[in-house]
């Protein structure tokens, strides 16, 4: 190995790409399958250009997330580094009581049965093969962020980049559907994407501690977009 190579934190490069394959929007658990609502958005108009698209993945990044799966993936890392699983056990009780359209709370837990079925045999922690048991017993639903930072939090990932790992995998997967349903160029995106890299740091560090009063709040517009999807006459998601 060269002396420059030795000067390198191997064990904190491993962490680094963990998080890059945790965060991963191509891996198979069926995320591209679902576009939150943002179809039947599509669809009545509502967004329909660059701009509209933008609007709303801000919306969903500040209004949204931030209360709901963001908070949700802090406090689900908090309560896994301490081991407690009866504190993850009531946050899966909150995240599907703040679920109200039933299309997304299926497509959440979901999600993150798939997601602990890659991961977990690699990092069975002890609250890792609790929480499996409490999943196994129906104690739990296993819902998506409640998962993302249960993992993150055995492999010993630092928080502040899960979060951002966790947003902008978000993010991408609404501006990669939003392409796809107005149409829109694969560069226009990728402009977006670069746009909103600040937002999504401003949302990471208000999430660090997330405000319980706050918890659960929601864009009611995308439940009821997310609701109605179902009746659409064609459909290219599952939600």
């Amino acid at each position: 190995m060269s002396n420059f190579g030795s000067q390198l934190d191997i064990h904190a490069l491993t962490r680094a790409g963990l998080l890059l394959q945790l965060a991963d929007p191509t891996l198979p658990i069926g995320g591209f399958n679902h576009s939150g609502g943002l179809e039947t958005f599509v669809q009545q108009g509502a967004v329909h250009n660059a701009a509209t698209l933008k609007e709303f993945v801000c919306t969903q990044l500040q209004q949204n997330w931030i209360h709901n799966d963001g908070a949700y993936v802090s406090l689900a890392y908090h309560s896994s580094k301490d081991n407690n699983l009866p504190a993850l056990m009531q946050l899966d009780k909150q995240i599907g009581a703040a679920k109200v359209a039933r299309e997304l709370r299926e497509s959440s837990y979901k999600l993150g049965i798939r997601l602990l079925k890659i991961f977990a045999p690699h990092y069975q922690t002890a609250i890792v093969r609790s929480f499996q048991e409490a999943l196994l017993s129906q104690q739990v639903r296993g819902f998506y962020p409640l998962v993302f930072g249960l993992l993150a939090a055995a492999m010993h990932l630092d928080k502040a980049a899960t979060l951002q790992a966790f947003y902008y995998n978000a993010v991408v997967g609404l501006i990669t559907n939003g392409v796809k349903l107005i149409p829109l160029s694969q560069m226009a995106g990728q402009e977006m994407l670069i746009e909103l890299h600040e937002k999504i740091a401003e949302t990471v560090a208000a999430s660090m501690q997330p405000s319980i009063k706050q918890l659960g709040a929601t864009t009611l517009a995308t439940d009821i977009r997310a609701m109605q999807h179902e009746r659409l006459y064609t459909r290219l998601y599952m939600s």
